[in-house]
């Protein structure tokens, strides 16, 4: 397999890379020309086993021909038509296919063209709701500490990563939980670490100080993956789902990482068996082949805006690129596949071989916490003094020369493969890693 460029290097000037440190990218790039299942190919040609799904969202793997026919045949038949006042059939196709993985009794779907859209959507939903209800003074939002949700304003307003926030303007009305993350109690956790339910009783104090007929809901990732694959703690998420229904909030799960069989079940929801009111969604959607993203709800909270005359326009939200035709073929392709293959069955097979090799890096030097869920893990080091980040950089750098994509958060390492991962691969991927962790200082 060729890297596909030959001698003609891109110019790499004009496109002002996403979530990069641009200069030293420019100055030292790593472009990665190919992929096919397991594995990517670097623009000169080295083979590189990905362990990270690409960025949270090849979870059949790379370049399924299942998935290129049916864009194929979609661009000929239809390209793009509008959904706005207009219709075209596979994207009630794919919504209704959506539903028959779903949790039970959240079989209304919201197409979107990203993760971020979804969680704006999810929001404006949430209020919309409420409003519809005659409580149009919930307005607030309670998100989580170290929560990622996306980029869009409302995203940053719930999400909890600072540097995310600290450069622009957040939107009123939001506060946030404690993070669970307490390596003091749970360092080197197997699955759930055993501490920290009762932070979720810290929405009692929220609600207290704000008063819950203000919230509209609360928002959180059931694990927290760009912070650095944060599991919940056991019997969390039952607590706030619990707190919630008390005082009427809605719960959102952002599952556009965890959705479609990363913890080894169609949902997080399903694997830990709380069923949240709205659940955000992309990633996974299309196996990343094409941009797409989808808020599922409940059907009483659809059902709540499906009121006045039947002319009305009962949500004024929605994106020009909501349920696009040739993303729906991917999707549906998608869904497909994962059937086909038993892949999310795969995932939880593989998940205590998995659990295995990661906890087996313990013993290195620098290595401060292991933590894993699912096809999910992270790796903390120790930071450099004066230099926070440095390791972790330099661990993504030496694991792509050894042939072994990784990401880097801070100084933890994440790691998240493609659900057709097998154990011959899960052994070549930590002994990949281990040589790197082992040659830092």
């Amino acid at each position: 397999m060729s890297d596909g460029f030959g001698d003609n290097r891109p110019d790499l000037s004009a496109f002002w890379m996403p979530f990069t440190a641009n200069r030293q990218f420019k100055a030292e790039p790593r472009l990665l020309a190919q992929a096919k299942g397991m594995y990517y190919r670097t623009f000169e040609g080295q083979e590189v086993l990905d362990g990270t799904s690409g960025l949270w969202c090849v979870n059949a793997g790379h370049g399924r021909q299942e998935i290129a026919d049916a864009v194929h045949r979609q661009l000929l038949t239809l390209d793009y038509a509008p959904t706005f006042q207009m219709g075209h059939p596979i994207a009630f196709e794919f919504a209704q296919a959506l539903t028959t993985i779903a949790p039970p009794g959240m079989d209304r779907v919201f197409f979107t063209g990203s993760g971020s859209e979804s969680v704006d959507t999810a929001l404006k939903i949430a209020l919309a709701y409420h409003r519809a209800r005659g409580e149009g003074h919930r307005v607030r939002f309670i998100g989580r500490e170290k929560g990622y949700h996306g980029v869009g304003f409302g995203g940053i307003s719930v999400g909890g990563l600072v540097n995310n926030r600290r450069t622009f303007v957040t939107l009123p009305g939001a506060d946030h939980l404690p993070h669970t993350f307490d390596l003091k109690r749970n360092a080197f956790s197997k699955g759930l670490p055993e501490h920290g339910a009762e932070l979720a009783d810290e929405l009692e104090r929220l609600v207290a100080l704000h008063g819950a007929e203000t919230i509209a809901a609360v928002i959180v990732e059931p694990v927290a993956g760009s912070a650095g694959v944060l599991p919940p703690p056991k019997g969390y998420l039952e607590r706030l789902r619990s707190l919630c229904d008390k005082h009427g909030l809605l719960l959102i799960f952002d599952e556009v990482i965890t959705g479609f069989g990363r913890l080894g079940a169609p949902f997080a929801a399903q694997y830990f068996g709380v069923t949240p009111d709205l659940m955000t969604t992309a990633k996974g959607l299309t196996n990343g082949s094409l941009p797409m993203g989808a808020v599922f709800a409940k059907r009483e909270i659809h059902d709540a805006l499906m009121q006045g005359p039947e002319t009305l326009i009962e949500l004024f939200h929605g994106y020009t690129y909501s349920g696009h035709p040739t993303a729906c073929a991917a999707g549906l392709a998608t869904l497909e596949i994962y059937a086909r293959e038993g892949l999310f069955a795969h995932a939880a097979a593989m998940a205590p071989i998995w659990e295995a090799a990661i906890h087996g890096l313990a013993d290195l030097p620098n290595v401060i916490d292991i933590r894993n869920i699912g096809l999910m893990g992270a790796i903390e080091l120790s930071p450099r003094d004066g230099a926070p980040g440095a390791r972790g950089y330099e661990t993504l750098v030496k694991a792509l020369n050894a042939g072994l994509l990784v990401r880097a958060t801070g100084d933890v390492i994440a790691l998240s493969p493609p659900l057709i991962v097998q154990p011959a691969e899960i052994e070549k991927l930590f002994s990949l890693l281990r040589g790197v962790l082992a040659s830092l200082d």
